[in-house]
């Protein structure tokens, strides 16, 4: 028999479930996340209505990781795509991560307690990291970047970004402050990956 599809209602409902979970994450933290609080701040009459639409806590997780992930695409994507060449592509990149706290706060607070609870999928993780090495190889290439071990770079790079982007969440700055973290953050991995360290070639 043909599986039943979703109703607007219920992809709504479910929809409305992930929000509320998200923004109970990043109000009281991942351990303290329990469908008794999400359905309150959901609005729910009883968590049963959660139950009816994930399987257990990871499953209304990882979809709380892919709606982060989701609106981490929609805001970065199109100020990364806008870019022209590797070192612009990388300044855009960093700007736009340490921008999009002021834009999504919560989601960027739930998904930094999702990581450090080790209740995300690694994929995820791991996914971010692939893409900055391969950019980084890619600029060798092309000669706009330096020799140095890609690997390690994207490592250093996506671990710096995390600590400023997770300081920053912890009590957002105005935006002009948010614009400055991040020019500052993304001229300096510009330096450090330049061929010619004393150089920027942006």
């Amino acid at each position: 028999m043909l599986m039943r599809a979703k109703t607007f209602t219920e992809s709504g409902r479910r929809a409305q479930i992930v929000k509320a979970a998200i923004e109970v994450i990043a109000e009281v933290g991942f351990a303290k996340a329990s469908f008794t609080r999400i359905a309150k701040h959901a609005g729910l009459s009883s968590t049963g209505m959660i139950s009816y639409h994930f399987a257990g806590k990871d499953d209304l997780l990882a979809a709380c990781v892919a709606e982060i992930e989701e609106v981490t695409g929609a805001f970065m994507g199109p100020r990364i795509d806008a870019a022209e060449g590797h070192v612009a592509q990388l300044r855009a990149y960093v700007e736009s991560n340490v921008a999009l706290v002021g834009e999504h706060p919560a989601a960027v607070r739930a998904l930094i307690d999702i990581v450090k609870n080790g209740a995300a999928q690694s994929a995820a993780v791991n996914g971010r990291l692939a893409l900055v090495e391969e950019h980084f190889r890619a600029g060798q290439a092309a000669g706009v970047f330096g020799p140095f071990d890609a690997r390690t770079a994207a490592l250093a790079l996506m671990t710096g970004l995390d600590a400023v982007v997770a300081t920053a969440a912890a009590a957002p700055p105005d935006p002009t402050e948010l614009a400055r973290l991040g020019r500052e953050l993304a001229g300096l991995y510009v330096r450090a990956t330049a061929p010619d360290p004393e150089g920027d070639p942006a």
